[in-house]
């Protein structure tokens, strides 16, 4: 399996139709937060199935998808690291180190949500977090958003510490997409333990995002919902 025998069959899956709806669906127009990328129209699902095929390709071919301007070569690329991260376990700490190297390619919201929770969040589960905490302070949106995405995994697995803190230092954040990532993340959270997200939410609902609380508080009771919104906890 070569990166030339993987482009072939990329193209012999072009969907223009689809093509067109994501060009739009991931604003992809001068000065929104997908400009330039380009997408061939492949699903989600024929995405994954090429990238368990072509698994064998060394990480320089997956550094030159990633660097693509296709959309679909980088996402590619990313779900060929998810799934040689969980099955090739000699190699996890080369491809965590790849990916944090390559971060700022991970560069649109399906691409961080489909990858970082299971090579970020699943490495630093036992480890030190300062790679997150690093990743969270950067001025790249991207790195942002793989900072609290990747605490998808911790929260699976009950511990819901960082999370909250990440979800502290971006409350004021600027940018929609980081928005409803953190309120995504503290959703989370509250399905496992809503006494923790509740006690955040109590101390810093009325200077968060709206977006961000709506996402937090979207599965709450009716009248808990109501009582946020309103400005009433």
């Amino acid at each position: 399996m070569t990166l030339e025998l993987l482009r072939k069959e990329m193209k012999s899956l072009v969907d223009p139709a689809r093509a067109k709806i994501s060009q739009s669906f991931f604003k992809t127009r001068k000065g929104e937060y997908g400009e330039g990328d380009i997408f061939l129209g492949l699903t989600v699902p024929q995405s994954r199935k090429l990238a368990v095929k072509y698994k064998d390709l060394p990480l320089g071919d997956a550094e030159t998808l990633l660097h693509s301007k296709i959309h679909e070569e980088r996402l590619i690329a990313l779900l060929l690291l998810v799934h040689n991260y969980k099955t090739c376990l000699d190699k996890r700490q080369e491809i965590f180190d790849f990916y944090l190297a390559n971060a700022r390619q991970v560069n649109n919201w399906d691409l961080v949500d489909l990858s970082s929770p299971q090579i970020i969040g699943v490495h630093l589960i036992d480890k030190d977090k300062r790679a997150l905490y690093e990743l969270v302070c950067s001025e790249n949106l991207w790195k942002k958003r793989i900072a609290i995405v990747s605490t998808y995994y911790f929260i699976k697995n009950n511990r819901f510490e960082d999370t909250l803190k990440i979800a502290k230092i971006l409350l004021h954040d600027k940018h929609d997409l980081i928005h409803k990532a953190v309120g995504w993340m503290l959703r989370e959270v509250g399905n496992r333990n809503l006494e923790s997200e509740e006690t955040f939410l109590k101390k810093h609902y009325k200077n968060m995002p709206r977006t961000m609380l709506r996402y937090a508080i979207e599965r709450f009771p009716e009248d808990l919902r109501q009582g946020y919104l309103r400005g009433r906890m």
